[in-house]
């Protein structure tokens, strides 16, 4: 079974899945309909987040607001390992500007996109274990700075 889901990852995500996202997001401008983006604008934070700031991860009902039908929120997806921090105190790595996308090879910009100290991935359903250690990538939206 995970080889079938290996097999089909690629053309399901570089063809269907962005084919069905393009199409969500054209309806929805069509219809105005742009509570997701609502939710998201709500949570975004006034202060940006530097490396050592102490965060709180926003609950699961906070984050789940913020995310579309693909559990992404501005193409960032929130994987279903990262419910488990939910609620919890960490400390921002520090905020990425850019990162290798893999996919297509390309360094891509970000923004908005938080690495927090030893949270990684290690991992996919579909895939399986990995032992890679990469970080895992939290939109602002989803962190709340916690002041002392």
């Amino acid at each position: 079974m995970g080889s079938v889901k290996r097999l089909l990852a690629v053309p399901w995500n570089r063809h269907v899945k962005k084919g069905l996202k393009q199409a969500y997001y054209i309806s929805n401008r069509l219809r105005g309909d742009s509570a997701q983006l609502t939710a998201a604008k709500d949570l975004a934070p006034a202060i940006p987040f530097v490396q050592g700031d102490l965060v709180r991860v926003r609950s699961r009902e906070e984050i789940f607001s913020t995310l579309d039908p693909f559990k992404e929120l501005k193409g960032c997806a929130f994987l279903p390992d990262m419910y488990q921090y939910c609620g919890t105190e960490q400390r921002v790595l520090r905020s990425m500007r850019h990162f290798m996308d893999e996919r297509d090879y390309k360094l891509k910009k970000a923004r908005g996109v938080i690495l927090l100290e030893n949270i990684i991935c290690n991992g996919t359903p579909a895939f399986g274990e990995c032992d890679r250690c990469c970080f895992l990538f939290w939109r602002e939206e989803w962190l709340e700075k916690i002041t002392k």
